[in-house]
């Protein structure tokens, strides 16, 4: 017989603010408050609970860590993520959704963000925790 690992089933979000005039788009982005890649932007995003499905987790998430409010029908999936080892706590298996929020919306930290930045899409960082520079090129492109 042999140990099997536990699973774990998370939801992350990749929310785009929409230019202002003669802007550019925007990624938003949290600075982790805790290990694994305390310090390190990552996206919002975190545990499914287990009376929720992955599209209410990605909402509530998303509200908790940076106070932005979206609504389900604003999600659009770009997809699941389940590599061994993309999370060294171990088994992480995330479901990814990208919203668009207007120019001008607001973020706040909160639960496990110890900041929040919006940042260029121009001006993307080599560094995101996790495989969160993946999801994020894979919701571009969705997003053209």
């Amino acid at each position: 017989m042999t140990d099997t690992e536990t699973v774990r089933h998370t939801a992350d979000v990749v929310c785009i603010r929409s230019a202002a005039a003669g802007g550019t788009r925007e990624v938003l982005l949290i600075e982790r408050g805790w290990p694994p890649h305390k310090g390190k932007l990552a996206l919002p995003g975190g545990h499914i609970d287990d009376d929720e499905s992955a599209l209410a987790a990605a909402v509530r998430e998303l509200e908790e860590e940076t106070g932005v409010r979206a609504d389900e029908e604003q999600l659009r999936l770009v997809g699941r993520y389940d590599a061994p080892g993309r999370d060294p706590r171990g088994r992480y298996i995330t479901d990814a959704y990208l919203v668009t929020v207007p120019a001008g919306t607001q973020a706040n930290a909160g639960d496990d963000a110890a900041a929040v930045r919006w940042v260029p899409l121009t001006d993307l960082p080599d560094d995101l925790a996790f495989d969160h520079a993946e999801i994020l090129a894979d919701a571009l492109s969705l997003a053209g």
